[in-house]
């Protein structure tokens, strides 16, 4: 259970790092900036790895989360990297990364509150 509480803690720095470094930037700004452009790949990449790490216990428990989701798009950045839409990671953390990290700081909860 620790190892999901140091997972989870992880995913929701990720997550809200991601959302800060696309605050008031463009797709375009974004892609002319190397240096937070490789911070938010990054940053996908953690979020996207430790979720691949959690227990069962945890993503069973929590159905209603898209765990599979950042995993998915991690073996996008890494695989794939020459490939990866930016307007689709900036459109991520813009519109769905604030959920999902409040829908992680829920699940945080629950686990260290013991179910």
């Amino acid at each position: 259970m620790r190892r999901d509480v140091l997972l989870l803690s992880e995913m929701i720095e990720a997550a809200d790092q991601a959302q800060k470094l696309t605050d008031g930037i463009t797709v375009g700004a974004l892609d002319a900036d190397r240096q937070r452009r490789d911070a938010l790949l990054w940053n996908f990449t953690v979020l996207g790895e430790a979720a691949s790490q959690l227990s069962d216990e945890i993503t069973k428990s929590f159905p209603d989360i898209a765990w599979k989701q950042p995993v998915r798009l991690r073996n996008r950045i890494v695989h794939g990297y020459w490939s990866v839409d930016l307007e689709i990671l900036h459109t991520a953390a813009r519109e769905q990364l604030p959920q999902f990290a409040a829908d992680l700081r829920r699940v945080l909860a629950s686990v260290r509150e013991g179910g």
